[in-house]
């Protein structure tokens, strides 16, 4: 009876911290997915190639925020944002031919920041394959967003993107 006890109890911390692990406490995901949502429309940034734009949309009823990303150099790349339960996910559909999936880890209402972090990818050959490990998003204002995508390539960030946009419509 004793070790049957012991072996619930065991059981009960191991969900525990498994469910911790799912969500930052300081995260409020709806709050930062309502804020995501205030991006719908299109977007420019200036870059050393060129000009990049991005367009956000809303669908499914506004529950996945669709960004598509295009450049002068660059082929076209899209990102899916959406809620599932209390996690906010992004799954990026990547140049490098690979889908990296990401979770939000922290959001701070004040200053708009929402810092995502890597969860899993498809399309990986191999662990060390190249693919964007993080991405920080900076809603700065209603018209100005600053967003910083991290590569990663053998385990190590290889190359961090920082693109500062306007809001065009």
């Amino acid at each position: 009876m004793k070790i049957h006890t012991i072996l619930i109890a065991n059981l009960v911390l191991a969900a525990s911290l498994s469910a911790a692990d799912t969500k930052s406490p300081e995260t409020d995901t709806a709050a930062a997915f309502a804020r995501l949502k205030t991006l719908a429309g299109e977007w420019e940034a200036k870059t050393a190639d060129g000009t990049a734009r991005l367009t956000y949309e809303l669908t499914g009823a506004g529950t996945t925020l669709v960004e598509r990303e295009t450049a002068d150099k660059m082929p076209g790349m899209m990102t899916m944002y959406h809620l599932n339960g209390g996690r906010l996910m992004l799954t990026h559909y990547c140049m490098a031919g690979n889908q990296p999936r990401m979770e939000a880890r922290s959001f701070n209402p004040k200053t708009g920041e929402l810092r995502f972090e890597f969860l899993d990818a498809t399309n990986l050959k191999t662990p060390g394959e190249g693919h964007m490990h993080n991405v920080t998003l900076r809603i700065v204002d209603h018209d100005h967003l600053v967003s910083q995508w991290e590569f990663f390539e053998n385990g190590q960030k290889k190359l961090n993107e920082t693109f500062e946009y306007t809001r065009v419509k």
